[in-house]
């Protein structure tokens, strides 16, 4: 694929994922050369993407899953960022020193080397997403990454659904927020809410046009005991435009390119940036009672 200045070629890679973890890793790096060939320069995998959604148990034997940053897998997919020139984020099950778990991303250049960790910072606790069973609080704040390519924001899954996550990485600077992503309906259960899947891929496309940028949601596909994952990894436009979208029960590899020039565009003509009040913001910070 040729290249204008604003252009990048962004891919999703979204899998069912099997109880060896090994062969879900080889599994992706195979999808990860078949994009790079086809002109991929930053490539996002699903959220825990080489492992069960074991969260959607109360109890569980999770250090089985857990991984250091650097490790076997930061240094697996660093060295082949490096060979193909490309970016890969990499979302794995992190263990630190002290103990602790933390539902992380690894943002990997072109040249292999690790830019930083995004630790998931909203962690939810619900039926089948016993996330606080697992993972701290993220304590790293917001990231945005200044790659070869494009400067990206990365969250994770539950952190999509708020808007204050979107809006501080576009004022941090990102052209495109990654939301690597484990998400499903649950087998049995009919929500009085109304669709799920619109809502998610809605609130979204949502947090792209208010904030002028684009958004690459890659969610996981598969059924998994009672969680049944609707896929429908997609990238949108800064004005919401869904460009590609994958299907709801098939693996499939998104290569989407992307012209971010059109976030200025969007920015300065529907003034969402210039015509701020942060005067006016304090209540967000306070507690919610």
């Amino acid at each position: 694929m040729n290249h204008t200045k604003n252009e990048v070629t962004i891919c999703l890679i979204q899998t069912a994922v099997a109880d060896n973890i090994s062969e879900n890793v080889q599994k992706t790096i195979k999808e990860i050369r078949m994009a790079a060939r086809e002109g991929a320069q930053i490539v996002c995998l699903q959220e825990l993407f080489n492992t069960v959604y074991f969260p959607q148990y109360e109890k569980c034997d999770y250090d089985k899953f857990a991984e250091t940053i650097p490790g076997n897998t930061t240094d697996l997919f660093s060295k082949l960022a490096k060979e193909l020139g490309i970016v890969i984020i990499v979302p794995i099950f992190e263990k630190v020193s002290d103990g602790d778990y933390y539902n992380s991303a690894v943002t990997i250049d072109a040249d292999g080397g690790i830019l930083g960790v995004y630790r998931k910072i909203h962690i939810p606790f619900d039926p089948l997403f016993y996330e606080k069973n697992y993972f701290k609080d993220g304590d790293f704040g917001y990231r945005v990454f200044k790659t070869r390519f494009a400067s990206i924001g990365i969250l994770i899954c539950y952190d999509q659904w708020f808007p204050e996550a979107a809006r501080i990485n576009a004022l941090m600077g990102a052209d495109i927020i990654f939301y690597p992503t484990a998400i499903g309906w649950i087998e049995g259960h009919h929500s009085q809410d109304g669709d799920w899947h619109n809502a998610w891929e809605t609130v979204q496309r949502g947090h792209a046009i208010a904030n002028g940028l684009h958004v690459a949601a890659v969610n996981r596909v598969g059924k998994e005991e009672r969680l049944n994952f609707w896929g429908g990894s997609f990238v949108s436009d800064a004005f919401g435009k869904i460009l590609k979208k994958a299907s709801n029960n098939r693996e499939e590899t998104l290569i989407v390119k992307v012209d971010l020039s059109l976030n200025e565009r969007i920015r300065e003509g529907w003034g969402f940036f210039n015509n701020r009040r942060p005067d006016s913001y304090k209540p967000i910070c306070k507690k919610f009672k």
